[in-house]
């Protein structure tokens, strides 16, 4: 038996410093994202983290059911990972939003676990390294491209989409201050 601990590892482990395209799914493709203010909580936590230091965000998409990233995790949250601590804060403020509105929807997210009484998120988030320049842009075109496809049709073009980094770096403009430039990296 090989008791090589990186064996264990779930496809969601994040090694600190370096960048990955990483992809994380609301419990049961549920379209909780598809109203804005669920999209600003995910906005909201990445500009947090980012302005402690904790991540750089490279580029971005938040879509009605999942999100994509590219970024790197530079440091622990204190005692968790950086993207842990991402999942658990926009899960805590998705239950008091989902309380406050009050309209039965918190019910679909319920589960039985010893741990926690409701889950936002899928469990083992998507997690690549992005070792080469060639590989970082073409997830970079991907994310930017998600919301064309035809099950989603958010927009006609890709800068247009509001909550994504494509207009950062197709026209230059600087909506998320947090957002770092790729191609600085490679």
């Amino acid at each position: 038996m090989n008791n090589d601990v990186s064996e264990y590892k779930r496809k969601s482990y994040i090694e600190l410093d370096v960048i990955y395209f990483w992809t994380a799914t609301i419990n049961k493709w549920q379209c909780l994202m598809h109203d804005d203010r669920y999209k600003d909580v995910i906005i909201s936590s990445l500009a947090h983290l980012s302005g402690k230091g904790k991540i750089d965000v490279f580029a971005f998409v938040v879509m009605p059911n999942h999100i994509h990233l590219i970024w790197r995790m530079n440091e622990m949250n204190g005692k968790e990972s950086a993207h842990g601590s991402f999942l658990k804060f926009t899960a805590h403020e998705f239950k008091k939003m989902q309380k406050m509105e009050n309209l039965g929807g918190l019910a679909s997210f319920k589960v039985e676990a010893i741990n926690k009484n409701y889950e936002f998120w899928q469990r083992d988030s998507l997690a690549v390294p992005l070792y080469s320049k060639k590989m970082a842009l073409q997830k970079l075109d991907y994310i930017h491209n998600n919301p064309l496809q035809e099950r989603w049709n958010l927009a006609a073009d890709p800068s247009d989409y509001k909550y994504s980094s494509a207009a950062f770096y197709e026209k230059g403009e600087n909506t998320f201050p947090f957002l770092k430039h790729l191609l600085d990296e490679f």
